[in-house]
């Protein structure tokens, strides 16, 4: 079955950095769009970036020119380098295949000074 473990979150100041992992398994993960996602408590889960291959990806305006996705297909799993953080980037990140109704347990990122 379709599993996703994402690692990596913690606390940190903001201007700090943090880089998270989604390690996937169950699908054949080199042919899947691979998403990150946010929430936080009381809002909608919202969409952060997202990778097709290495020269295709996508970002939120509000991430852009901070974040950077990236995938390893040979280790069926995708990163999000985030730099200069905000307490506003605070939630629990999930990853996600496009077109697959499986998210993992999230990994809670926390920005504070």
């Amino acid at each position: 079955q379709v599993q996703l473990v994402e690692s990596g979150g913690g606390s940190v100041q903001p201007g700090g950095s943090l880089r998270l992992s989604c390690a996937a398994s169950g699908f054949f993960f080199n042919i899947y769009t691979m998403n990150w996602y946010r929430q936080v408590p009381g809002k909608q889960r919202e969409f952060v970036a997202s990778i097709q291959s290495s020269t295709h990806s996508r970002y939120a305006d509000s991430v852009k020119g901070r974040f950077t996705i990236s995938r390893d297909n040979a280790k069926k799993t995708v990163y999000l380098q985030m730099d200069m953080l905000k307490p506003e980037d605070t939630g629990v990140y999930y990853c996600k295949a496009d077109n697959l109704n499986s998210w993992g347990q999230g990994t809670q990122v926390t920005v504070s000074s």
